[in-house]
């Protein structure tokens, strides 16, 4: 299976604050690829590197084999579509319009939609489950909808590989697992290769086939979540007492914060943590 994105050495500052350091990683066609690491390990800036919005400072950086910096913006929104972390409340914007707007990177210099571009909007509308939401504005919909609005956007551009930024962040349990099994039935129905950035991570856990886990922009761990999801890695990268044990779902590694209430200093630490 081919490489859609391949970072080499990457690496990347804010004036003289580095933040990613040395990343190398690959993440191949079809993939469910979350990344996930405390707040300040460059999770965001990693997107963003990969979305072409900010530019690698070292290292290099590959889009379907092709270096990051040989792409047009234009040319790249063909292969990749990025979801913010939230969809702007105050855009004055129909569902309909927002999602057409996917469609600015197919366009000719006149940037007019055909019947074509029509027809893409309403699969991607009706894929999403936000047909009956077409003619609304955006500040009248909930925060849930209103993701699945950018979902459907991003789908509308057509892209191999969608972006997404912590997509469920603001969102309550219900619209959380909406969004994730949205996700992956894009992945599995139209073999979109999905990259996410998340912070919850027995979500990462039920829904990723690869995991990488950052700290102060360097990897910790890469793999799948039984080989990333050990206490002894988790502990580490977060600096926190935890347990992680097996699921009630299946085969998934299921992650539990420990309070200080129940820490017991007589446990021995391997006992405690699974």
């Amino acid at each position: 299976m081919k490489h859609v994105i391949h970072a080499r050495r990457l690496g990347y500052s804010y004036g003289d604050l580095p933040v990613l350091k040395d990343l190398s990683f690959s993440v191949q066609q079809g993939d469910f690829f979350i990344i996930i690491g405390p707040n300040g390990s460059g999770k965001t800036t990693l997107l963003k590197c990969i979305a072409g919005i900010s530019r690698p400072r070292a290292g290099s950086l590959e889009i379907l084999g092709v270096p990051l910096q040989s792409y047009s913006r234009k040319s790249l929104a063909r292969s990749i579509a990025l979801v913010p972390q939230t969809a702007p409340a105050d855009f004055p914007f129909t569902v309909t319009e927002v999602v057409l707007m996917g469609r600015s990177p197919h366009l000719g210099i006149l940037g007019v939609e055909h019947e074509k571009d029509l027809n893409i909007a309403r699969r991607a509308m009706d894929f999403t489950g936000i047909t009956s939401l077409a003619h609304r504005k955006l500040d009248q919909l909930s925060g849930g909808e209103r993701q699945r609005v950018m979902i459907a956007r991003a789908i509308c551009q057509e892209p191999e590989i969608i972006l997404l930024d912590e997509p469920t962040a603001s969102l309550d349990l219900a619209h959380q697992v909406r969004i994730m099994d949205l996700m992956e039935k894009l992945r599995d129905e139209k073999r979109v290769t999905i990259l996410m950035v998340s912070h919850d991570i027995n979500l990462a856990a039920l829904y990723a086939n690869s995991l990488m886990l950052i700290k102060g922009g360097r990897m910790v761990s890469i793999g799948r979540p039984a080989e990333v999801l050990t206490f002894q890695t988790l502990e580490m990268a977060y600096g926190c007492p935890l347990l992680v044990d097996k699921s009630p779902l299946g085969d998934f590694q299921r992650v539990t914060l420990v309070p200080r209430k129940f820490i017991n200093p007589d446990i021995n630490r391997t006992t405690r943590t699974t």
